[in-house]
């Protein structure tokens, strides 16, 4: 007990810390008197207290994070910040179960975007902002936030910035001190978050809609103020501006940093995943546009090429928005896009799935083991973007693919064993691992996840948290040297 006590004690800050955030959508109640305006009362005084009290209670227990304890301390931080945020959710809609609602805002900060909820056109502004915020917090990692904060209150965050930020990025220092990074990363993601405002407001948003769907594309959340999503503005203006910044959040945001610092490209040209990235992306727009336009869904190629376009780079990116019912498209499109989903996005993004850095890694490892099939005594190094790759890296690599396969096909099995058709399960375990959003079939992008039972519920939800941890976090708990002392 005494080892989880100092865990508590930073979760009981952050959950403090949460607590505040929900008084950016009661200013938006009182502002607009909206019928949500009683909502966050009680909400934002229980997630305080909470936080306050588990704070107070463990004082004594402060001292620097251990790795290990920043792995169990992340675990518990993306497990207990959505069951605080239920709190307007519940008491605004009576007829809500925790179970839907802890679905709702663990696909929030999970930026996930798969919802239960219908009537979004006619939520209250502050209930819709609430889960838009969710998203946009969720997508940088509540954690680097508090990591920016802890230091000074006299607690460390290097352990907990390296448990939540699985990939190159954890071994790369952008600035001598943890927190000045942190600091560095939000500055530029609020920085690209308020270029899509605006770029949206230009393209013919109103302002409210405009910051919503900012926030959901910045953190590739996918949520949106209309049951419609994207669909509902029926603007390719619209869509132009969501894609570019769809493409921008699914890049490294180290890189994104180093752009900004140096004011040049070069970063860019550098990073070896944006240009495998725009390439995989491009030609699989062209390819998949072709062969709708093709099979007579649209009428003129460049109208396929619109719709396939921004539902492509939507589900690719991980953000999960729609402006078409492509369950109704050819079964291979979809399909592809949902595959596309699993490897698209760059480390260091606001996405999910295997990303773009472990695919080459392994596309490398292979062709290099193909050639030890005929030089067996060769040696032949693994390189991506010009530097050698340690075999201990590329191994982990292979048990990271390994662990997500086995998990997509494990999870699959169990929702198929619940009654859910294999590619209503399939497709819903796909995107909720990939934090994608949208399936197909029962799941897909003209319906929603409410027609799951309670059961097929909590597994879903259980498959984002553990894609938003990247997997590794997650399973290291369950192993015997983690809880030996």
């Amino acid at each position: 007990m005494r080892r989880i006590l100092p865990i508590l004690h930073v979760l009981g800050l952050v959950v403090l810390i949460f607590a505040f955030t929900m008084l950016l959508p009661l200013g938006v109640a009182f502002v607009w008197q909206d019928a949500a305006l009683h909502a966050y009362d009680e909400a934002f005084l229980i997630t305080f207290g909470s936080g306050l009290l588990t704070w107070l209670f463990t004082r004594h227990n402060k001292r620097e994070l251990q790795t290990r304890d920043g792995f169990l301390l992340v675990v518990l931080v993306w497990a207990v910040l959505p069951a605080f945020a239920t709190l307007p959710l519940l008491n605004f809609l009576p007829g809500l179960s925790f179970t839907d609602a802890y679905f709702e805002t663990a696909s929030g900060l999970s930026t996930t975007g798969a919802t239960v909820l219908s009537g979004l056109d006619a939520l209250p502004r502050s209930i819709n902002l609430w889960r838009h915020l969710l998203n946009w917090l969720g997508g940088m990692g509540i954690i680097v936030l508090a990591v920016a904060i802890l230091p000074m209150l006299g607690i460390g965050g290097r352990q907990l910035f390296k448990a939540e930020t699985p990939g190159p990025m954890k071994d790369s220092k952008l600035t001598p001190r943890i927190a000045d990074t942190a600091k560095s990363l939000w500055l530029v993601y609020a920085a690209i978050t308020a270029a899509c405002i605006v770029a949206l407001k230009l393209a013919g948003m109103n302002w409210f809609d405009a910051v919503c769907h900012a926030f959901s594309a910045m953190g590739l959340g996918g949520f949106s103020t209309h049951d419609a999503s994207v669909g509902y503005f029926d603007s390719p203006a619209i869509e132009a501006v969501l894609i570019v910044f769809m493409l921008l959040a699914a890049m490294n945001f180290a890189t994104h940093f180093l752009a900004f610092r140096s004011r040049s490209l070069r970063a860019y040209r550098a990073d070896p995943e944006v240009l495998p990235m725009l390439v995989l992306v491009l030609v699989s727009c062209i390819a998949a546009a072709l062969y709708v336009w093709h099979a007579g869904i649209y009428p003129s190629y460049w109208t396929a090429l619109r719709h396939v376009s921004f539902n492509l780079v939507s589900l690719a990116t991980d953000c999960g928005f729609a402006s078409a019912d492509f369950n109704r498209w050819p079964f291979f499109v979809p399909l592809w896009m949902l595959l596309l989903s699993c490897v698209t996005v760059s480390s260091g993004s606001t996405g999910g799935g295997i990303k773009m850095i472990r695919s080459l890694l392994m596309f490398k490892q292979s062709q290099r083991e193909l050639q030890r099939q005929i030089h067996p005594t060769a040696v032949l190094p693994i390189k991506v973007g010009g530097l050698p790759v340690s075999n201990q890296v590329a191994f982990a690599v292979q048990v990271f693919v390994m662990l997500y396969i086995s998990s997509v096909l494990a999870l699959t099995l169990i929702l198929v064993a619940s009654g859910l058709d294999f590619v209503s399960a399939f497709s819903a375990i796909i995107a909720c691992i990939n934090n994608a959003g949208p399936g197909l079939n029962q799941v897909g992008p003209a319906t929603n996840y409410s027609v799951l039972n309670d059961f097929q519920t909590w597994v879903c939800t259980f498959t984002m948290l553990l894609g938003r941890l990247e997997l590794m976090t997650v399973f290291v708990l369950f192993t015997r040297t983690f809880w030996r002392a």
